[in-house]
């Protein structure tokens, strides 16, 4: 694998054996530093669950994850769940975010949970929350925040631990097309600025369009666009 290659994933298949259906096979996708690949595809197509085995969140049926040179296929759980805490940022549809902290403890939640001490993770969530516009939300909570601030916070939050792989689905598509773009922009820019790689999977194809490389998933299959 070339050494800027944040995520490997190498003929991956997955099949539920109740109805013998595979979801995805023989998907193979490289995602590099500072790459964006778009994840095209209708529902059920299988873009979420590529995403979930991609975060390890799911194991595949067949074929083997790398994720910063590591190959993950025979790690224990507790190795899969230190992986996704350091190297891994999720964002998804809707912003999971808990209702009873403010913005700037969601975002200091996850470095607290990794070990960081309480100064050095509130500093960051506030460098963080600044660098999309929210400076002045620190100490809103998720109820008093609009749902494209809401998604910057989602988003601040994915990346409170410097994670080398973003994975985002469907991460606007609860936006209005132009909040949906306007937070778009914001993390495409962050992506682009730190390095990351990033997979995003979308239903917008006027986003897609903006990123570095394109994927079709069809009956489980994956093409390039």
């Amino acid at each position: 694998m070339p050494s800027n290659s944040v995520i490997s994933l190498r003929h991956i298949s997955k099949q539920y054996h109740k109805n013998d259906i595979f979801v995805l096979n023989d998907v193979s996708l490289t995602v590099e530093k500072a790459e964006f690949a778009a994840l095209l595809g209708p529902s059920g197509s299988g873009k979420s669950t590529l995403l979930h085995i991609a975060g390890l969140l799911d194991d595949p049926t067949d074929g083997e994850i790398v994720i910063s040179g590591k190959n993950t296929k025979n790690i224990s759980d507790n190795e899969k769940t230190s992986l996704r805490l350091s190297k891994i940022g999720f964002v998804y549809q809707y912003h999971h975010l808990l209702q009873e902290f403010s913005a700037l403890e969601n975002v200091a939640i996850p470095q607290l949970i990794a070990g960081i001490s309480k100064k050095c993770a509130m500093d960051r969530a506030k460098s963080l929350l600044a660098d999309i516009g929210l400076e002045d939300k620190f100490n809103s909570f998720p109820s008093e925040l609009s749902g494209g601030q809401k998604q910057r916070v989602a988003i601040a939050r994915a990346l409170a631990n410097d994670p080398a792989l973003l994975l985002a689905d469907e991460a606007t598509g609860n936006l209005d097309p132009e909040t949906a773009i306007l937070v778009f922009e914001d993390l495409m820019r962050i992506v682009q600025n730190t390095g990351m790689a990033a997979i995003v999977a979308t239903h917008n194809y006027e986003l897609a369009a903006k990123m570095d490389r394109r994927y079709l998933i069809s009956e489980g299959t994956l093409f390039k666009k």
